[in-house]
């Protein structure tokens, strides 16, 4: 459970550091500026990154961890446009999400 704690708490850096600057581009900031900024939150992302994936390896195939990582990756993602971006959600995005959930039920399931 931890591996997966560590992972959203990742995924919550990561995304500020890769789409977080998009609110403020009417700024002045140059893009070298944006980029080294984003890279130091992308710090604080493999801080908790690298942990989940040692943690969660104990658990998880690397390709479990990894399916795990990406569903987190897009639920962040979507809590993020939503509330930080203001962008809307369509149903498009939830049927999207759904053939997701479906990969990993794949994933885990012992044939």
């Amino acid at each position: 459970m931890w591996a997966i704690v560590l992972l959203i708490i990742s995924n919550i850096f990561m995304t500020f550091a890769w789409y977080g600057h998009l609110k403020y581009k009417s700024t002045n900031l140059s893009l070298p500026i944006i980029i080294l900024i984003s890279w130091g939150i992308a710090f604080f992302e493999y801080c908790f990154q690298v942990p989940a994936n040692r943690i969660g390896s104990n658990y998880f195939s690397t390709t479990q961890l990894k399916i795990i990582q990406e569903v987190i990756t897009l639920l962040v993602f979507f809590v993020f446009s939503i509330f930080y971006l203001k962008e809307s959600f369509k149903w498009n995005y939830i049927v999207s999400m759904l053939f997701i959930f479906g990969a990993v039920y794949f994933a885990f399931k012992k044939f």
